[in-house]
């Protein structure tokens, strides 16, 4: 019979290693009220079956922190509680067999060295020297990474369980969560039924759900989106194969296999690039331990090239050939945090192949966010509050992860473009702009251009780490937004309505600016948190006495709206999402207020009309609300039209264009307009663990207004200094092409990386930005040190700013 407890702080649902972590990981800052509930037995579900590699390097700075952290736990996780966990640190070498996989291996090795993990780029004499039995034809390099290690999942799950139960956690196995209380935004209380029949419920203050490939359908139990889908993932294992000693983890991803040694066998795991879909209409009710069947024919042309690859596979029995379903998610980030529209109910779950690696930092990532209330550093690559909610449609992850799951072996070039579940959001002017040429990038569901081909130009990406095929397209749109005008489609941009007769203090409360303004005053401002972190980059537009308009980016629209919702209390304000009601076409560029004139009888003179601004005015024979602000850093207006009128206002500024020198531009070229400008791009430059005063915003934010989030932390920086500082670097070779994590270096040593970068055709060089430590030096001795950009291994000579080294005045944007 089970006996659990009518009460508990936290309710965990799911035990696989995720939930065993997090279990773990609350009991350690000592919450003792914690019950985990798993449906059949731990690890029953993907955990058992994992390959158990335990990598650190990840993509970005804070998601290796977490990777790096699972390893140092694994290693210690044995002594302290006894159970073996198989954790050895083996190393790993992964090799290219093309020139492009070997420049992405080298860009690589220089972010692994900026984020302190150990890595050695290796050529061919080293690899054999490491994988003796590897056959090197066709290989032109590799990285090395010692540190790297592998252990045994269902263990490591095990002793993480058996830590939490030492401190006090309850973990009823066979008992599974079939409902739940809900009263508003919470869940109050847990519904649970055993296999021998025993039920009841627990009343709960936290539910976090860790299900796995489950985690749609409790998310839906929760009230709560949480896009994913199981996926078949084939691996075999050899015989016993004679002499066969401990190896390095092996990765091929041009041939997309892995292969590690264990007990004297080896496996072989694979990333096909088109993947089996697996349980759409629902994962059996009594999957316990299973494997799928067999499907030797999907899986034959990778064992083919592994075999020649890895000439002892051909010599050697297969011991097991195994299929077992994994989870995925649109995006290949797995899923963490509170979720939107909920206040007590989180998640933990879709790791993509890597919940071994990931399970001991996410646990711990996700209690101490638990436990303060607030993230301990920036998360934003996994918050499920970027998952939009259509992404739980069946349809649309069945044909996404198809996808997905090949993309982890797939080259990572920059700006690669998902080929899948596209088409789903389309802005009014898609039309129009797929009419003149658009290339559609994709960005949370939506259609963008993201550059316009010429007449008999085929109309796709073709990547590259160098210059790709539409380089010299996006330079010529650019060089229309300097120099002539050019003309943007905004529409994806999140647009929430906040309005109420609290609107005002409202927003003074969560914004940094002020928001005291007259009506249609634009304000550039962030929402702070509590150590004046920035949650949000966004522009509020005063509509009316009791209306505000805020623009955000797309990609965080929901996780602003949730910021926003979160700190109303009982404050007489309604956010709505209004996104989808207007469309919104920039138009910038020097000849950006003759075309607008030859179009409207308004006065758009900047005495009539100045920046930072917004009014109606009449377009052709519709209305616009005509905002005067500029993330390029030209004179322009963004004109918000009525999505009905869409088609007019675009048809209207193309016949008047012709006159004006107008070009339709895409994403890239706004791109590289705003990195010359040195203007921050919210989630890379700026993130919730970047003090506003150290990225630069200082002038964004007004103290002198009554309380608002984040002040006392603004008032301390500015007492005693900061620390670092967001730089714009400019390299002086204008060959090199930079995107983000490369290294700088100053007077020879790493200080930083870049958080962001892109080619400025205007200055002839690329750009980035990044943040260095100030170390007590003079803005004037800050900027004129010795800077250098490692590139892929060669250190390129980079200049220093602290205003934007295109216009640093402004004085185009107010022209």
């Amino acid at each position: 019979m089970t006996d659990l407890p009518t009460s508990a702080r936290v309710v965990i649902i799911g035990g696989g290693i995720i939930g065993c972590s997090l279990a773990y990981h609350l009991t350690r800052l000592g919450w003792r009220d914690v019950v985990l509930l798993e449906r059949k037995a731990l690890t029953s579900g993907t955990t058992w079956h994992a390959a158990g590699l335990i990598a650190q390097l990840r993509s970005s700075a804070n998601m290796t922190r977490l990777a790096k952290y699972s390893q140092e736990l694994y290693g210690a996780l044995e002594e302290e509680t006894g159970v073996a966990t198989g954790f050895r640190r083996t190393g790993s070498i992964t090799v290219a067999l093309t020139a492009e996989r070997h420049e992405e291996l080298r860009r690589t090795a220089a972010m692994a060295r900026a984020f302190g993990v150990e890595v050695d780029e290796i050529g061919l004499g080293d690899i054999t020297r490491l994988y003796p039995h590897l056959n090197t034809d066709g290989v032109v390099g590799g990285v090395y990474l010692p540190k790297d290690g592998q252990g045994d999942p269902g263990n490591i799950a095990l002793a993480l369980a058996k830590g939490a139960r030492g401190r006090g956690a309850r973990i009823a196995e066979r008992t599974k969560a079939t409902g739940v209380t809900r009263t508003g935004a919470r869940i109050t209380h847990v519904a649970w039924q055993a296999e021998d029949g025993t039920q009841g419920q627990i009343a709960c203050d936290h539910v976090v759900n860790c299900a796995g490939m489950w985690g749609r359908e409790v998310g839906r139990m929760l009230n709560t989106d949480v896009p994913l889908q199981a996926c078949e993932h084939f691996y075999i294992v050899s015989e016993p194969i004679e002499g066969l000693s401990r190896l390095p983890v092996l990765r091929v991803p041009d041939e997309c296999a892995y292969y590690k040694e264990d007990a004297g066998k080896l496996m072989l795991g694979a990333f096909e690039p088109r993947a089996k879909p697996w349980a759409v209409d629902g994962i059996p009710e009594g999957f316990e331990f299973d494997q799928l069947p067999e499907d030797v024919d999907h899986f034959e042309p990778l064992l083919e090239q592994a075999i020649a690859r890895m000439p002892m596979l051909g010599q050697a029995g297969i011991h097991t050939f195994f299929n077992g379903p994994e989870s995925f998610t649109p995006d290949n980030a797995y899923h963490l945090g509170l979720c939107p529209g909920m206040d007590n109910v989180w998640v933990a779950a879709g790791f993509n192949s890597i919940g071994i690696q990931s399970a001991g930092g996410a646990g711990m990532a996700l209690a101490q966010w638990m436990d303060a209330g607030a993230r301990p550093f920036d998360l934003g690559d996994v918050d499920i509050a970027r998952a939009e909610p259509f992404q739980t449609n069946r349809g649309y992850l069945a044909a996404r992860v198809t996808e997905t799951l090949g993309l982890l072996y797939a080259d990572h070039f920059p700006y690669r473009q998902k080929a899948t579940a596209r088409g789903l959001r389309r802005s009014p002017f898609h039309a129009q702009m797929d009419s003149a040429g658009a290339v559609f990038s994709e960005l949370a569901g939506w259609e963008r251009p993201g550059w316009f081909a010429a007449p008999g130009q085929p109309r796709a990406y073709r990547y590259s780490w160098g210059r790709q095929n539409w380089f010299k397209n996006s330079a010529a749109e650019h060089t229309a937004l300097r120099t002539a005008v050019g003309a943007y489609d905004m529409s994806s941009f999140g647009k929430l309505r906040v309005e109420g007769s609290d609107a005002e203090s409202f927003l003074n409360h969560v914004c940094g600016g002020d928001l005291s303004v007259p009506v249609g005053r634009i304000v550039y401002t962030q929402f702070l948190n509590e150590t004046a972190g920035i949650e949000a980059d966004v522009t509020v537009t005063r509509l009316s006495e009791t209306a505000y308009l805020v623009v955000t980016p797309a990609a965080t629209r929901r996780a602003d709206q949730t910021w926003l919702t979160r700190h109303l209390g009982q404050r007489r304000v309604v956010v709505t999402d209004v996104t989808s009601a207007e469309a919104v076409l920039a138009v910038m560029g020097p000849n950006a207020r003759a075309l607008l004139q030859a179009v409207s009888p308004d006065d758009l003179s900047s005495a009539a009309f100045p920046f930072g601004t917004a009014r109606r005015i009449e377009i052709g024979m519709a209305y616009a609300r005509a905002h005067r602000v500029s993330y390029v850093g030209e004179l322009g207006w963004e004109l918000y039209v009525p999505t009905e009128f869409a088609a007019h206002l675009f048809d209207t500024l193309a016949q008047a264009g012709a006159d004006h020198g107008l070009r339709l531009c895409g994403m890239h070229a706004m791109d590289s307009c705003r990195i010359e400008k040195a203007f921050r791009h919210f989630g890379h430059d700026i993130t919730c663990q970047d003090h506003v005063l150290e990225a630069g915003l200082g002038f964004a934010v007004n103290t002198g207004k009554p309380a608002f989030i984040g002040r006392d932390a603004v008032l301390r920086a500015q007492d005693a200094g900061i620390t670092r500082r967001l730089l714009q670097f400019v390299l002086s070779d204008p060959g090199p092409m930079l995107y983000h994590n490369e290294p700088i270096l100053r007077d020879g040593q790493i200080v930083g990386h870049l958080t962001s970068g892109a080619y400025g055709h205007s200055l002839g060089a690329a750009v980035g930005l990044g943040y260095v430590p100030t170390d007590g030096r003079s803005a004037a001795e800050l900027t004129s040190a010795d800077y250098h950009i490692d590139v892929a291994g060669q250190r390129i000579a980079a200049r220093a700013h602290l205003r934007p080294a295109y216009d640093p005045t402004g004085a185009r944007t107010r022209a």
